[in-house]
């Protein structure tokens, strides 16, 4: 696989602090009745000149390729995901797979592979600390927001190669909640899903995981992942190495297992996680799970098998439920639309095609403004006069006084 750097091309500046400029719309100005027995007719082409066109998102379904499959990596902080992603890497080379690389943490210092797409290529992560003022958790999120204004470049990069691909491997910061709860990480996944069939690989640290308290922590995170993108979540027990996973799958298996493990432990912790193992048991059985070592390779075959069953999942249930809420929210924005027009051509039937002034506020406010300075300047008038009348009148009674002193 050739490493290229394709989002050069993409110029997003770290002095950005939004997004890119609105899109005009097309308008076109009413003409003046001036015959009363054409206001109708006229009133009516005004109506069909401002129809508006359906938004270009709902073709977006269109343009849905079922290859390459998206592969986001995510995980705890020392889980190992990014040896796991250069393992991966080097796995797809190996094995003659074509795959494309996508970097999405702007803090790391090294990366151990070559990324096609790198954020660090366009967002200069010490540079937004220093413009904003902000810590390395800010930093991370306002450049993931950044890079996410201009993400709709991204995804057309990788349509034009699609026919190339079999996989888009995705690295995320290390700090999961920053990628996975915040709205440039919904923007990024919900942009690859649209268009690709997309799949979370969620990589666990098996020896600590051995924990049933941290095991059931490391199942919550999954669970509420799972929800927030409702995309296919796979499990990839890392470290196997180490420890063996085969604890984790019968924990998950049977649960009653798993209540023989954390009985040991009478703190509050288990009592909960006792309690949270029957709700999460239907949980698990929508789950795939796979063992692998980011160190020696072993179960990335497994984990691909995993990723293709998930990837036709995918097309099989989430994507039905993709279409359909983009299906509702098209039908809220024709109603919002049609609500609109129809306002809008009440008014034009009230006003009877005549020059009408929208009324923002702000004339009415600048009115108010005057008013009120010019009260405070007839105020500051009156108390000029007022203070001047007291001081002539003194001057007066002083001259008074002093024109009897000297009278014979």
């Amino acid at each position: 696989m050739d490493i290229d750097s394709d989002f050069q091309k993409i110029n997003i500046k770290s002095q950005e602090e939004g997004g890119g400029a609105p899109i005009p719309m097309d308008s076109e100005d009413s003409s003046t009745i001036q015959n009363k027995g054409k206001e109708d007719e006229e009133l009516t082409d005004s109506m069909k000149k401002l129809q508006v066109e359906e938004s270009s998102s709902g073709q977006s379904g269109s343009n849905f390729k079922r290859k390459p499959v998206i592969i986001i990596v995510v995980g705890m902080a020392g889980s190992g995901k990014t040896t796991f992603m250069q393992q991966l890497v080097s796995h797809t080379r190996e094995s003659d797979i074509r795959g494309y690389v996508m970097n999405l943490d702007p803090a790391v210092m090294t990366l151990p592979f070559g990324a096609n797409i790198d954020i660090r290529d366009t967002v200069r992560y010490k540079e937004v600390m220093k413009q904003f003022n902000l810590g390395p958790n800010g930093g991370i999120l306002t450049s993931l927001n950044l890079f996410a204004t201009k993400f709709d470049e991204v995804v057309s990069v990788i349509e034009k190669r699609a026919h190339q691909l079999d996989y888009v491997l995705v690295d995320t910061p290390g700090q999961i909640e920053i990628f996975t709860w915040s709205a440039s990480g919904a923007i990024i996944t919900e942009a690859f899903a649209s268009t690709f069939p997309t799949v979370i690989a969620y990589v666990v640290d098996t020896p600590r995981s051995a924990s049933p308290v941290t095991f059931m922590s490391n199942m919550l995170y999954a669970c509420s992942i799972l929800y927030k993108t409702r995309l296919p979540l796979v499990l990839a027990f890392n470290k196997i190495d180490v420890a063996q996973h085969q604890f984790a799958l019968e924990w998950m298996e049977d649960f009653e297992t798993f209540q023989a493990a954390v009985s040991a432990d009478s703190s509050y912790s288990s009592n909960l996680a006792q309690s949270l193992s029957l709700v999460l048991d239907e949980f698990y059985k929508n789950l795939r799970s796979v063992g692998v070592s980011a160190v020696s390779g072993a179960g990335m075959k497994d984990f691909f098998k995993a990723v293709e069953a998930s990837a036709e999942e995918y097309m099989d249930s989430y994507k039905a439920d993709l279409d359909k809420r983009r299906a509702e929210k098209q039908r809220l924005e024709e109603e919002h639309r049609k609500e609109n027009m129809e306002k809008l051509r009440k008014d034009m039937e009230k006003s009877g095609g005549e020059t009408v002034v929208l009324s923002t506020g702000l004339k009415d406010k600048g009115e108010r403004g005057k008013a009120m300075m010019d009260e405070d300047e007839e105020d500051q008038v009156e108390e000029e006069d007022e203070m001047f009348t007291e001081d002539e009148d003194g001057i007066d009674e002083d001259e008074d006084e002093e024109a009897e002193r000297f009278t014979f």
